[in-house]
Order: C-alpha cells, then structure tokens, then sequence
C-alpha cells in the first residue's frame, strides 16, 4: 500500500504529504476507521498539509488533534494548507 499522506489524529481536517504530490491525484486516506477519497486541488510538497475537507474562514485548522492556527480564507478540500492561507495564533513575535 502506498502512503501519500498521513493523518497523525482523528481529530485533524489536514493531513501531511510524505512525498510531492501533483495536482490532480486521486488520494484515498484512512480516517477513523473509513475511507476518504480525495483530489489534490494544487500540487503539495512533501511535509506540507493538505486539507481533508473544506475548511471555512476563521475557522480552525487542526494537526495533532490541536488547533494549529485558523484559515485567513476558506479552503477547499485537496488543497495546501501553509503560511498563505493559515494565521499561527502561538508563538506570533508581531502581536502581544
């Protein structure tokens, strides 16, 4: 079995590439016990996230089974999830 990408916990609407991932492939991920079938939107670079589901503006982006910060715009399903379109709330040295 190929693993594309890995879900570290239940609770996470990302997942991380293990390898560069094209735009366009056809993943399918074991979440919670079930399977995901999922197309890239745009190509992923390897340890980047990718969204599993739609992820709405303001709303949290969660790895680890954590908030890890909350998406600036809303975010499809297949997309990359970075610094473009998430907003880290720890650790920020620009806002006290």
């Amino acid at each position: 079995m190929d693993i594309s990408a890995l879900i570290i916990h239940p609770k996470d609407n990302v997942a991380t590439a293990v390898r560069p991932l094209p735009a366009g492939e056809r993943l399918s991920l074991s979440v919670n016990g079930g399977a995901l079938e999922l197309t890239l939107v745009e190509d992923i670079a390897q340890g980047h996230k990718l969204a599993l589901t739609r992820i709405g503006q303001g709303e949290p982006v969660v790895k680890y089974g954590e908030t890890i910060g909350l998406a600036t715009r809303n975010i499809l399903a297949g997309e990359h999830v970075h610094v473009h379109n998430v907003e880290g709330r720890k650790g920020r040295g620009d806002r006290r």
